[in-house]
């Protein structure tokens, strides 16, 4: 798997989610069929995977755990719904 910045394809969607919500940053990547879209906050950061066309796949989860948020699933809270995964971890400072 291979994770594709593009970010500046979807400005329109990283200025609004910068505007309306508590995120510092929005960076947005390509994964094969998968958006995924991560943002971090003072508090939190959370990778949202989405696929219009089927469900999100473990190994794709797994991933993006790894390669993205950088920890292990014992730390991450992840809430499934058709063909989108949210994954959120809270930052300590």
């Amino acid at each position: 798997m291979k994770l594709i910045d593009v970010t500046n394809n979807h400005s329109e969607l990283v200025m609004e989610q910068l505007e309306n919500t508590d995120a510092n940053f929005v960076k947005v990547f390509s994964l094969g069929p998968t958006t995924v879209i991560y943002s971090g906050a003072p508090t939190h950061k959370d990778v949202l995977l989405l696929n219009k066309v089927r469900n999100i796949k473990n190994a794709e989860i797994s991933f993006a755990i790894e390669n993205i948020l950088e920890t292990t699933v014992d730390n991450v809270d992840i809430l499934h719904a058709p063909h989108i995964v949210e994954l959120s971890i809270p930052v300590y400072e």
